[in-house]
């Protein structure tokens, strides 16, 4: 793939298995708000390895940020875990069909809440974050990420969902159709979704089910 050779500034552990990477970023250097772009470790045996992640970063920052959940046993987020300041990423060219076309809700599971930080973080520079409501559902509380910055940038309008924990004060079941009903009600607005495939598809089928427009979502293609 055609690359830009960044440095890791710094790094550091935001959950038990969730690092935050600060990245150089090269001259030039553009995406909107929800984009990212494939991303390989400059290292031998991992340079042909290259795997999608999304900035999460103002697109005016000097730097450029990751935020990548890493995975035991699988591979490039495993190898990522070793890397420390100094050492070197490959990235791609930007691609991303994920970005703010106006109002409306945003359901994330896990890791998927990356393109949102984002937006949500360049919504609150332009004083234009009022309106949408974000849907966060997780295993388990401490697999929340960035929960104190998403708690301050969207108060009442962040919601969070457990699915294998019961944590008093919030909502302890996967989201179904009862769910979005009682959530949602008004089904003529945007969609935004992002987490693992089964995630968003179980997702896509439901609101369109209950009267949301295939244009009306908008997710990763």
């Amino acid at each position: 793939m055609a690359a830009h050779l960044v440095k890791i500034i710094r790094t550091v552990y935001i959950t038990p298995d969730v690092k935050r990477f600060v990245l150089t970023k090269p001259k030039g250097f553009t995406f909107k708000p929800g984009q990212g772009c494939m991303i390989a470790i400059d290292q031998d045996d991992w340079r042909d390895k290259a795997r999608p992640f999304t900035f999460t970063n103002l697109p005016t920052a000097r730097t450029l940020e990751l935020v990548v959940k890493i995975y035991p046993r699988k591979g490039v987020t495993d190898h990522m875990a070793l890397l420390h300041k100094g050492d070197q990423l490959l990235l791609g060219e930007v691609f991303g069909t994920i970005t703010y076309k106006g109002n409306g809700t945003f359901f994330a599971a896990g890791a998927g809440i990356t393109p949102f930080l984002s937006i949500f973080r360049d919504l609150k520079r332009k004083k234009r974050l009022k309106g949408d409501l974000l849907v966060y559902s997780n295993r388990m509380d401490t697999d929340v990420i960035m929960d104190e910055e998403l708690a301050a940038l969207l108060g009442k309008n962040y919601l969070k969902i457990f699915t294998r924990q019961r944590v008093i004060g919030f909502r302890e079941r996967r989201i179904d159709r009862e769910m979005l009903i009682a959530l949602v009600q008004n089904f003529d607005q945007r969609f935004y979704l992002c987490g693992p495939q089964e995630f968003v598809d179980d997702l896509s089928r439901m609101l369109l089910d209950l009267g949301a427009t295939s244009e009306s979502l908008v997710f990763e293609s």
